[in-house]
């Protein structure tokens, strides 16, 4: 049990709201009541889908970022015990050199830097240098941020007039 002057490193988040779809929905009413499925181990198994919905985790990744030099061990086990599991931490942590990446997408539109453990133990960033004006902008329909700054949007592409492309010589006013 954490101490109640530790805040939880993940939020909930409203997923009843309208549009909100979780995973594959109505696929099983197909399958149902035929003799495959009658015959298969799955069904008599859990009803349970083990997938989480609601959560926000980018306390924590703003908590691990403000923990980079820090001695991985502490952080972990700080990081640990303010959480509800500990597979979050390894979408953003590599262990190993081949896991590493420069930067992690954590949600549509939210990109975090990658870190890493290094020989000492130490929590350490994939790429240092890397900051918002070196990323480049996926989509242009949505903000998106890195490290929770906004990425510079490319310029809006230049629109011809509707009377040029209606094949008027002048635009009157």
């Amino acid at each position: 049990m954490r101490p109640a002057s530790q805040k939880p490193l993940y939020r909930s988040v409203n997923t009843r709201t309208h549009g909100v779809r979780h995973g594959s929905c109505g696929a099983y009413r197909y399958e149902r009541h035929s003799k495959d499925e009658k015959r298969a181990l799955s069904t008599r198994g859990s009803m349970h889908s083990h997938q989480r919905h609601g959560l926000d985790y980018t306390p924590l990744f703003r908590f691990l970022l403000s923990k980079v030099g820090h001695p991985w061990s502490q952080v972990f086990s700080e990081a640990n015990a303010r959480l509800d599991r500990p597979d979050p931490v390894f979408w953003m942590v590599a262990l190993h050199e081949s896991d590493k990446q420069e930067y992690v997408r954590t949600d549509e539109n939210s990109y975090y830097s990658g870190l890493w453990v290094d020989e000492a133990g130490l929590l350490q960033k994939v790429n240092p240098q890397l900051t918002p004006e070196h990323m480049t902008h996926f989509y242009d329909c949505c903000t998106q941020t890195f490290n929770g700054v906004v990425f510079a949007h490319a310029l809006p592409r230049e629109r011809w007039p509707v009377a040029a492309s209606l094949g008027h010589d002048s635009v009157q006013n």
